[in-house]
């Protein structure tokens, strides 16, 4: 028997991927928000090699024989996509026939439209916040940067002094 001179492909880097939750958090848009969650997921991406669907090129046609391994990878980033979102944010993005830059695209609406808007909520939160709604000052400070992070995210950076300005000013009298 003659051997074949083809050597077998080796494994996408992609598959060796066994819990995406253990690379990147899950995005909640409040205690991972979405710009944080964004750079995890690059370079997640990145370094298995399959940043192509989220910023690349088209896929390649139906009838090219590289289609199949495109269309199971773009399968398997989106699974890695949807195991990253919260069960609200899911249910907003969940489509039987997407791929990964439409999905991408969902996302990158729902947190990054309507800036104005969402940064005069962010803002109303963060101005109003105090030490007595919350259960402890490690609970008060770490919601203060989430919302200074949110904010951040809607393009209305907190700067460090106001951070600290406005958790001075959240503390009781006392």
């Amino acid at each position: 028997m003659a051997e074949s001179s083809d050597k077998p492909t080796p494994l996408h880097p992609a598959y060796s991927v066994t819990n995406i939750q253990t690379k990147i958090r899950t995005l909640d848009g409040s205690k991972v928000t979405y710009s944080s969650w964004v750079k995890l997921f690059r370079l997640h991406i990145v370094a298995y090699k399959v940043s192509d669907h989220i910023d690349g090129a088209d896929p390649p046609a139906d009838t090219s024989p590289d289609y199949a391994q495109w269309k199971e990878l773009d399968a398997l980033v989106l699974q890695w996509i949807y195991s990253t979102v919260s069960d609200d944010l899911l249910n907003r993005i969940l489509d039987t026939n997407a791929t990964n830059k439409t999905v991408w695209k969902k996302l990158e609406k729902i947190f990054l439209s309507n800036k104005k808007v969402r940064a005069a909520a962010l803002e109303t939160k963060f101005c109003n916040l105090t030490l007595t709604a919350c259960t402890s000052v490690e609970d008060y400070c770490q919601r203060l940067s989430n919302l200074a992070n949110q904010l951040s995210d809607v393009d209305q950076p907190v700067s460090d002094s106001r951070l600290v300005l406005q958790l001075v000013r959240g503390l009781p009298a006392e």
